[in-house]
């Protein structure tokens, strides 16, 4: 059975107080209310240390919203992959649909960052998805899958049940504009092909593909229904754990 999972993506908000206060917040809701679904924090690199131990492991894991591309060296100013493991995160988020358009981010970069991040024992949320111009032209379906071939399929299988895919139809995020639940498993049921075409049917069942596009609580229990929607990456609905939890519920 693949894993069912709800992943805050807190991007470039919180200072390191708010952050642990709402790893916190969010750590003291699920202690009440067991979840049913692994939930993780991404938080921004100088939070990673002090939320790990700010929450309970068994019930929220952690990761990074990003790394480098090289393994150490003089690249002033980025984290590597053994630094983000070194704090106690277990997970990193690559190829989020901002890192690619603001800061130039190919399919040869991320092929590397994937890299050092599995040689780091690090398991990987890796973001694909379309821009609109993309979507108006009917090409999302060769945008998601060209971003999987490039980034990740010199993977093995073995290799491969340590990623987890974001669908984010880019269009969608910080628009208030939500794909329709039947767009979602429609793209994300291609997707799945896309792996069982490559790995088998073993490996594509097994593998999580969450849908990241303006989710909140109002509509995660229709999205997460549909069977190839296996939870959500979610942005701004994750920096308020009431809000946060609300789509956490969707399992429940």
């Amino acid at each position: 059975m693949r894993k069912k999972i709800v992943a805050g993506n807190w991007k470039m908000n919180n200072t390191l107080s708010e952050g642990v206060q709402l790893a916190k917040d969010v750590n003291k809701i699920l202690t009440e209310k067991a979840p049913n679904c692994t939930v993780i924090l991404g938080t921004p690199f100088i939070h990673l240390a002090d939320v790990v131990r700010s929450v309970d492991n068994k019930l929220i894991k952690v990761s990074a919203e990003n790394c480098a591309d090289k393994e150490k060296g003089a690249y002033t100013g980025e984290v590597s992959a053994a630094m983000v493991k070194s704090t106690g995160a277990e997970y990193v988020i690559l190829g989020h649909s901002e890192r690619r358009a603001y800061y130039g981010e190919t399919d040869a970069i991320l092929k590397e960052k994937v890299d050092l991040a599995l040689a780091n024992n690090l398991k990987v949320i890796f973001c694909i998805g379309e821009v609109l111009e993309q979507r108006e032209a009917g090409k999302q379906n060769e945008v998601v899958k060209a971003q999987v071939e490039n980034a990740l399929f010199h993977l093995s299988a073995e290799q491969f049940a340590n990623i987890v895919l974001a669908y984010e139809p880019v269009w969608a995020i910080g628009t208030g504009k939500t794909a329709t639940s039947a767009q979602a498993q429609e793209i994300h049921a291609f997707i799945r092909g896309v792996l069982a075409a490559k790995y088998g049917k073993q490996v594509a069942d097994d593998t999580t593909i969450l849908y990241g596009g303006s989710c909140k609580a109002s509509n995660a229990k229709e999205l997460f229904a549909q069977p190839d929607v296996d939870g959500g990456l979610i942005g701004g609905a994750s920096l308020k754990a009431p809000d946060f939890y609300g789509i956490i519920e969707a399992f429940n």
